[in-house]
């Protein structure tokens, strides 16, 4: 492969005009596809195989009427100083807000609450439904602020009224200010590595060309493929972040070749074949991480780890044809001021400056490998500790900050109502004929269970075949103990089922989140096996060993772990909520486990994958373990460090949005790769290897012939080429710089 990917690297470097000609019209090319296109299709959820789901498309099958996927909005009322809200003068400003919410735009039907029952007991509190004929997504901001504007004017007369629903509009985000922020520090970061405006605009540059042919063909591709809006997020933040990554060891690699003695199309040629090796194994276990997440059966994340893949797919190719085109019209400028006067073929690095900070580093390390590994796994257990705790769930209005009309008519409801009422439970009653007398019985027999406020009458459709039914449980919506008489009811609700020859189905929103949760609770260990068993063949054939890639998974799950729990610490705990901007602790989001052992495991091999085979490389040239060690810390600890901080950045620019979601993922994944780059692989990566020596690199002979040898470390490259000393330049004496090293 280094072989291959040398040429390519000389051929584009050679051919710098065509290469870059080539993605600038892809890029355009995309972006006109993007606004040719038609627009994306409306944000759908759906969980094949269970049975939320399954009640869901019956209702929508056997009630087309009520357009169960419609928007609404569920507007609460309440009289002031505890008057009655059936009262003359309050009812008629109750009748009139529903008559004037039943002339809105895309709106179906408003039920009247006097006329549904929709009053409390104490008879101050009342809400009206609102139904749309269109998707929440659907809705316009005119249609939203419209049912705002009639809210504000009712309050004025003197009524409490708040609204919650996906037809209430939300705080609006940053609007692309989390990406700017990434950005932005990402230059600074790039500028302080290789003290180059040149060097440092590469990587960014080209990840921007990379993130819009991704994010405008996913566009493009949205209405063929079915790809919601929400799709091209995980591709954004991942895209970005390993654009430039992948961009910087290249760039890092053809400087440190040019250092050696090498002439410029000869240095490129050979960063794309070593570096290059490295970029595309890394890009291989981001892809089988996102890709994998198809083992889950949720279409949404399917789709958003495929498409988020295939923006890693064009980061790979951009940093092995792109930047070396890139580097043949920069040459000297990619280099420091300093070095950009000295001439290409003489080397110019001094055998005698102070070793670097990475150099340091990993001598101390060597001195005190089990020290080292005790604090680094020590403390990650620590900050791991919360994640015992965690609980997971779907954010809800209840989880919404306390000044928002969602969360108060969410608070309204539950003190008038009871907390059950925000996650009322819908039971669908399925048989041939006569669903409704059956539907009777079911409801009798729910009344029993414990935990169980009221169940409403049964509402058959004109064929009678199938009824609906309401049940409001006693606790909230993400209380565990809903959770429980949801599973009792489907355990124990079978007796029924047989007495009446009916099928009894439970969904609704409470429902589909405990179904969701188990759905990755159950696809939980065969993703992790499938992503892992396969990265680690990957890291067998990059590194010839076993215990390398074991120690990488290991050390992966390590910061995975640390990294949940300082997301429960945070998001679910409570602590430091201000300072991250969380307004309402709560349970964690279902899919974040399974999300971060994807897409961290991905990024955390990135790191792993470059600091490793250069440990590899020197290994293989005749390196003893500790100095190959030393010379992986040498020429790519700096540059590993550069790149966390910058995945850091990008992630962490994410934190400041105020979507839930958004910031959730933000925050774990910045902290995993805190954890990962700063603990892992900086402190407990060479304390492993101090320790192991050469077993380190052992593997069994019947292994090593039956593995392919893909040449990540450039040995044969090397030979081809007639190096000597492991690859260094004629003139370069790297054992000078080891003598320290045991």
């Amino acid at each position: 492969m280094a072989t291959f990917l040398y040429k390519l690297g000389r051929l584009a470097f050679r051919r710098r005009g065509w290469m870059a000609l080539i993605w600038v019209l892809l890029f355009v090319g995309a972006g006109f596809a993007a606004s040719a296109a038609p627009a994306a299709p409306a944000d759908t959820f759906s969980m094949p195989g269970t049975e939320s789901q399954k009640a869901f498309d019956l209702l929508d099958e056997r009630f087309p009427q009520t357009n169960a996927d419609g928007a609404t909005a569920r507007v609460v009322v309440r009289a002031p100083g505890g008057e009655k809200i059936s009262a003359a003068e309050n009812k008629a400003k109750v009748e009139k807000l529903v008559d004037r919410l039943g002339k809105g735009a895309k709106v179906s039907k408003v039920d009247d609450p006097f006329k549904v029952g929709a009053v409390s007991k104490d008879g101050t509190t009342a809400y009206a439904t609102v139904s749309y004929k269109v998707t929440g997504t659907e809705l316009s901001d005119k249609n939203k602020d419209a049912l705002v504007d009639i809210l504000k004017d009712t309050r004025k007369g003197g009524l409490t009224v708040e609204a919650g629903g996906d037809a209430v509009p939300t705080e609006q985000s940053m609007g692309g200010s989390a990406e700017l922020i990434g950005i932005a520090v990402s230059a600074v970061v790039l500028l302080i590595t290789f003290g180059s405006m040149i060097a440092a605009g590469m990587p960014i540059l080209t990840a921007l060309i990379g993130v819009g042919i991704g994010i405008s063909s996913i566009t493009a591709l949205a209405s063929t493929l079915e790809l919601s809006s929400t799709t091209s997020t995980l591709a954004m933040m991942i895209g970005l972040a390993v654009g430039i990554d992948y961009a910087l060891f290249i760039v890092s690699r053809y400087r440190a070749e040019i250092a050696e003695g090498r002439e410029p199309e000869d240095a490129v040629g050979r960063a794309v074949g070593t570096a290059g090796s490295a970029v595309v194994f890394a890009g291989l276990t981001v892809v089988i991480a996102l890709a994998g997440l198809m083992v889950v059966n949720i279409p949404l994340l399917t789709k958003m780890g495929m498409a988020a893949a295939g923006t890693v797919v064009i980061a790979v190719l951009i940093a092995l044809t792109l930047i070396p085109a890139l580097l043949g019209f920069g040459r000297r400028k990619v280099l420091r001021r300093k070095d950009r006067k000295k001439p290409f073929g003489t080397p110019f690095t001094d055998a005698n400056a102070k070793p670097k900070l990475g150099t340091r580093w990993a001598r101390f390390v060597l001195r005190r490998p089990l020290i080292v590994l005790l604090f680094a796994v020590v403390g990650l257990g620590a900050i791991a500790a919360p994640a015992s705790k965690l609980e997971l769930g779907l954010p809800d209005e209840g989880t919404f900050a306390t000044d928002t009309t969602q969360r108060k008519a969410y608070d309204m409801l539950s003190d008038s109502f009871g907390k059950g009422f925000n996650g009322p439970l819908t039971v669908v009653v399925d048989k041939e004929k006569g669903a409704g007398a059956a539907a009777k019985d079911v409801g009798e027999e729910l009344k029993k269970f414990n935990g169980v406020v009221s169940v409403s009458p049964a509402l058959p459709n004109k064929g009678d075949n199938t009824a609906t039914m309401t049940v409001t449980p006693k606790t909230g919506p993400s209380d565990a103990d809903t959770e429980k008489l949801v599973k009792k009811i489907r355990s124990d609700i079978s007796g029924v089922e047989g007495k009446t020859g009916s099928e009894v189905l439970i969904t609704g929103s409470t429902a589909l989140t405990i179904d969701f949760s188990q759905t990755l609770d159950d696809a939980l260990i065969p993703y992790l096996g499938l992503v892992v068993g396969l990265a680690f063949l990957l890291l067998m054939l990059v590194f010839r060993s076993i215990l390398v890639p074991l120690k990488a998974a290991l050390g992966f799950l390590l910061s995975v772990l640390a990294a949940l729990g300082a997301v429960v610490a945070v998001f679910q705990q409570g602590h430091l909520a201000d300072v991250f901007g969380v307004d309402q602790p709560g349970p964690i989001m279902s899919m974040m486990p399974i999300f971060m052992i994807g897409v961290v495991f991905g990024l955390a091999m990135d790191y792993e994958v470059f600091l490793v085979t250069r440990m590899r490389e020197a290994y293989v040239h005749g390196a003893r373990p500790g100095e190959a060690v030393v010379t992986g810390f040498t020429h790519s600890g700096r540059v590993v460090a550069a790149a966390g901080v910058i995945m850091i950045s990008v992630f962490s620019g994410f934190i400041m949005e105020n979507d839930d979601m958004i910031k959730m993922m933000g925050f774990g994944l910045a902290s995993a790769i805190l954890f990962d780059a700063f603990v892992v692989r900086m402190a407990i990566v060479p304390a492993v290897l101090a320790l192991l020596g050469k077993s380190a690199w052992w593997l069994p002979r019947w292994l090593d012939a039956l593995l392919p040898n893909v040449d990540v470390e450039g040995e044969k490259l090397h030979k081809q080429l007639g190096d000597v000393n492991g690859g260094a330049a004629p003139h370069s004496d790297p054992e000078r710089e080891l003598q320290r090293v045991r």
